[in-house]
Order: structure tokens, then C-alpha cells, then sequence
């Protein structure tokens, strides 16, 4: 009986020790994406799983700015590019059902591409196809008042003829021709629109019910807990969609109707179920899925960073996949981690917000905080617009740099080049860069002896640019 008890007293301990640790970790989570949120670094949704079980789910921000509605983990965002491995994953079904091979050449399905006839289905998949790309090419000959689909990809390339930018399966590049064109192999195969063949042969059956090809310009309809997607107005902290003309992207609008590279939206919930089914067998076999997740070569023996539509990581005691999107004022981080039995879902609907992924690692493995966001500090308006002004570098006299203000902030930009970085203070004479799209940059202001102002840019802890304003 002693024994027993001892046993139940050791249980009770481990089991609130490890209950406290995951307190923990929920606190340290919550705490560096509300201060994100707060340096209008992030707005969107994370869940992050750990050893099986769902230890953080949490939204930030608004979903829609308009009605000030929330982001929560019910909320659905498109994913971009994170989108290719469900259409890769839709391939892999063809092959099984006999209706298409890896090694057929693309002018099997699409013959009008036929001066493309040294591509392969499996050149599409891994990135080794050397096509040009569409979301370059189009910009500079398309009408920007009417939506392209996937036929006028098709069209629009027959018509040029361009040549390949190298031999088929000499080299990786990422591709978005690739995989717009997968769709549409996909659509002519199954003789299914592409949205209804990911519904009816992976969404339904795994019933991820938030998940679904949605083309929001062409077709736009009442969804709900949809998240609007948003950029900054130029110079300004104004959110508005990316085609409004204070910020004018107008490939977002005419390039909605094109799928397969892109136009899938889900929710994390809908994702952490997608990763569970892909491990379980529940869609794909163990073969397949083995397929979708192998290192392979290029024609010089060089690994390939690149499964079927994952991002892919192998070695000795490492095996990670996921994808990264950004698109039309949406970010994507699906994170899988296999020997860590780990997912980190991050979804965002502000154009190259930041995810704090090194944070997140050192929490869940228990190891100290090292900085990787800093923390904003309060100064007074006219400290911080002291600083404003027009910089001049005497090392290049064609190029000045130039601060403004804006509600708290400094924003930078260059006589050639709009680049509206725009930055907060961490200390009274230094000023961190709001991290879109993962850059870490930085400026710092020196008052010199005779009254100017020295400016000194940094990325990536390195000076970048270097410039003088003359105090008066």
C-alpha cells in the first residue's frame, strides 16, 4: 500500500510540474505575439502543437478593419503559395487512380504548350521545370481591368513561345507557372473544376469544412469568418486592400482567377487536421506520402530543398516539411516537424507580417529567450521628430535618404527608391524596423558636434547606408 501511494504522490508531481511548464510556455507564447500585435508586427492566427496535443491557439487583431471584428482560430485566411502542397497532393491522387504519370511530359495534357516538351509533371512538382514566370511576365502585357484564369496562363504563353530558362531538372528554382499549371492538368484529367476536385477528393473526406478555393475578386461572396487581407496606404498606417490606389498592386485583382500556385484558403484548425491526416494514411498511403516527402537530386547531384508542394528538411535525426505563403495581404507559416512530433501554424492577414519562429523553438525545448524582437519605448512626438529630415551620403551624391513621421513612427525611404520602412523607437536615439517579411532593420541618429545629424541604417546588425542632415 506504501508502494502504491509513493507511485501516486511521483504521478500527481510529474503530472503538475508538466502542467506548469505548459502554463509557462502559453504565457511566454501569448506574451510575444500580443507585444507584435501591438508594434503592428502581427495580426492574424497561430496554433502551435507540441508531443500531439494542441498547446497554443490564439488570434490577434482584426480579422476586418471596417466592422473591428477579431481574429480567433475559427477565422479563415487565404494561404498563397502554401496552397501548392494540397494541389501536389491532388496529383498524387491522379497517379493513383492511373490517369497521369510523373514522367509525362506536359504536352500530353497541355499541347498547346507543345514547344515545352521536355517538361514533365515531375519538373512541375519540384520546381526543376525552367519555365518562365507568370506572375512577372503578365504584369508588363496584361489588360490590369480584367481577371485572368488558368486558361489565359495557357493562352498568354502559347501566343510568346517563350524558351525555357534552363534544361529541365539541371537546376531548382521556384516556380509559380508550375503549379498554375498543375491545375489545370488536374482539370483536364478529372474533367472537374479544379475547386471542385480538391472539395470532392481531399477537403470533404478529411472534412476540413473552412477550407476551400476561393477566387475573392472574381467570384467574391459572403464567407463567414473570413479575414480581409491588408497592406499599408504609402507613408501612412492606414490598412486598405492591396488594389486600393493608395497602394495600386493591381496584379492582386487580375491575377485572382489563377489557381493551383495559389487560392486556397483555410483556418489553423483546418491545417493542424490536414498534417495529421498526411502521417495517418488517411488520405495518402505511406508510399505516397513518402513520395511527397523525399530529397532528390538535380541533374549535377545537387539535393533539391523540395518535396511535392512542401518546403522539405532531411538528415540524420531531421525531418521537417511545411510551406511558406504570401499573397494579396496574407502570410502562411505551416511548420511540420516529425522527429519533434511539432506544428507551428501561423496565419496573417497583414501583408509580410513576422512570426517570432526562433522565439517559439526556444520555448517549446525550454531554453532561455533570446532577443529577436525588441521592445518599443515611448517618446514624446517632437523627440521623435527631431529626426525627420532629408539625409545626404557625400560617398553618393545621387542618392539622399529621407525620414518622415507618422503616428509614432519614423518612416524611411530613398530619392530612388519608395520603400516605406517604417520604424519604432527602442531607445531615445535608436529606432527598430517593423519586421515584413522577416528583414531586421534598423536606424540609429548621432547629434554631432557641430549641431548636425548623423543617420546610420543597419541590416541585419550591418550599416547599410550612411547620411548627414544639416541642422540650421
Amino acid at each position: 500500500m506504501k508502494k502504491i501511494n509513493i507511485i501516486l504522490v511521483l504521478c500527481v508531481l510529474i503530472h503538475t510540474c508538466f502542467a506548469q511548464q505548459q502554463q509557462r510556455q502559453i504565457k511566454q507564447l501569448d506574451s510575444i505575439f500580443s507585444m507584435l500585435n501591438e508594434q503592428n508586427q502581427f495580426n492574424g492566427t497561430v496554433l502551435i502543437a507540441d508531443k500531439g496535443n494542441i498547446l497554443f491557439e490564439k488570434g490577434y487583431g482584426y480579422r476586418d478593419e471596417a466592422t473591428k471584428t477579431y481574429n480567433n482560430p475559427e477565422t479563415i485566411f487565404e494561404l498563397g503559395s502554401a496552397s501548392k502542397q494540397f494541389t501536389a497532393a491532388a496529383i498524387v491522387l491522379l497517379k493513383r487512380q492511373g490517369k497521369l504519370r510523373y514522367e509525362d511530359s506536359i504536352e500530353k495534357y497541355l499541347p498547346e504548350l507543345g514547344f515545352w516538351n521536355k517538361v514533365t509533371i515531375y519538373d512541375l512538382l519540384r520546381h526543376t521545370s525552367g519555365l518562365p514566370e507568370f506572375i512577372i511576365d503578365m504584369p508588363k502585357q496584361w489588360d490590369a481591368s480584367r481577371i485572368a484564369t488558368n486558361d489565359d496562363v495557357i493562352r498568354f504563353y502559347a501566343e510568346r513561345k517563350d524558351s525555357l530558362q534552363f534544361k529541365p531538372k539541371n537546376f531548382y528554382r521556384y516556380n509559380n507557372t508550375s503549379y498554375a499549371l498543375l491545375a489545370s492538368i488536374i482539370e483536364r484529367v478529372s474533367g472537374k473544376k479544379y475547386a471542385d476536385f480538391m472539395a470532392d477528393h481531399i477537403f470533404k473526406p478529411l472534412k476540413m469544412n473552412s477550407t476551400f478555393v476561393y477566387n475573392s475578386r472574381l467570384n467574391p461572396r459572403d464567407i463567414k469568418n473570413y479575414a480581409t487581407g491588408y497592406v499599408w496606404a504609402h507613408n501612412s498606417f492606414r490598412k486598405v486592400v492591396p488594389e486600393d490606389t493608395s497602394y495600386n498592386d493591381k496584379k492582386i485583382y487580375f491575377l485572382d482567377g489563377v489557381v493551383g500556385a495559389g487560392k486556397i484558403s483555410s483556418n489553423v484548425k483546418d491545417i493542424y487536421s490536414w498534417f495529421k491526416a498526411l502521417e495517418s494514411n488517411t488520405l495518402l498511403t505511406k508510399q505516397e506520402f513518402e513520395e511527397m516527402t523525399e530529397v532528390t537530386q538535380n541533374a549535377y547531384g545537387k539535393n533539391i530543398p523540395y518535396g511535392l508542394g512542401f518546403d522539405l528538411t532531411k538528415g540524420e535525426n531531421k525531418f521537417t516539411y511545411g510551406n511558406v505563403g504570401s499573397w494579396g495581404g496574407y502570410v502562411a507559416l505551416l511548420y511540420r516537424d516529425v522527429v519533434k512530433d511539432r506544428m507551428i501554424i501561423v496565419l496573417e492577414n497583414f501583408k509580410l507580417g513576422a512570426y517570432p519562429f526562433n522565439n517559439i523553438t526556444q520555448i517549446l525545448e525550454n531554453q532561455p529567450l533570446k532577443t529577436e524582437f525588441k521592445k518599443k519605448v515611448q517618446l514624446s512626438e517632437a523627440d521623435i521628430k527631431k529626426y525627420v529630415g532629408r539625409y545626404t551620403d557625400s560617398r553618393d551624391p545621387d542618392e539622399d535618404y529621407r525620414i518622415t513621421y507618422a503616428d509614432g513612427h519614423l518612416i524611411y525611404n530613398t530619392s530612388r527608391s519608395r520603400l516605406d520602412l517604417r520604424f519604432f523607437p527602442v531607445s531615445a536615439n535608436e529606432f527598430q524596423g517593423i519586421r515584413q517579411g522577416g528583414m531586421d532593420s534598423a536606424l540609429k541618429f548621432t547629434v554631432l558636434d557641430n549641431g548636425n545629424i548623423k543617420l546610420q541604417m543597419s541590416e541585419y546588425g550591418d550599416i547599410v547606408a550612411t547620411g548627414i542632415k544639416t541642422v540650421k
